[in-house]
């Protein structure tokens, strides 16, 4: 593979890898706003109306913002009826073939996100709830999740596509051989 796409693939990782290790800790994050939520409505018998809404939007964010990381891990569910059988090389192939559906996808979902996220910012849209909180921080979030997710399909399909060709991409201390784990 050229030094570009080499360049390309480790750096979507490494970009994917930061991001993915932030958003592991969210999910302390969730539960500290549900921990907060049922202490506040159980001992000082004091409801927020934001706690379902945040904690949502904290999952979204640990969903989104991780899962390029599980994908660069390969930790993604699969239906595996003869995959695990195959090669490393046959399943790169495979992979690489249908790769470009997930791209296609991905990248209507970008566009579609994006206009949201303009749409949320110029209008200041709003939740329709109690709290109503402004919708664009989220949105902004799940619009980088998506990219981040395109541009990791991208890295996976250059590393599949070199395993395939029987010129696979190095892998170093990245975190698909859990080189990249505490």
């Amino acid at each position: 593979m050229p030094r570009a796409i080499r360049a390309y693939v480790r750096g979507i990782e490494a970009l994917n890898r930061l991001v993915g290790r932030f958003a592991m800790y969210l999910i302390f994050a969730m539960m500290g706003i549900l921990l907060y939520a049922v202490i506040s409505r159980t001992v000082f018998n004091a409801p927020l109306i934001w706690v379902v809404e945040m904690a949502q939007f904290t999952m979204v964010a640990y969903f989104l913002l991780g899962g390029p990381y599980s994908l660069q891990l390969d930790s993604h569910v699969r239906m595996d009826l003869l995959y695990s059988r195959w090669s490393p090389r046959g399943r790169a192939v495979a992979d690489a073939m249908t790769a470009g559906f997930l791209l296609f996808y991905l990248v209507f979902l970008l566009a579609g996100g994006v206009s949201s996220t303009q749409y949320a910012l110029e209008y200041g849209q709003k939740n329709y709830s109690s709290w109503g909180p402004p919708l664009a921080p989220i949105k902004i979030v799940m619009t980088t999740g998506v990219a981040l997710m395109l541009l990791q399909v991208i890295a996976v399909f250059f590393r599949d596509l070199a395993t395939a060709l029987g010129r696979p991409i190095e892998e170093g201390r990245t975190a698909r051989d859990g080189g990249g784990l505490p």
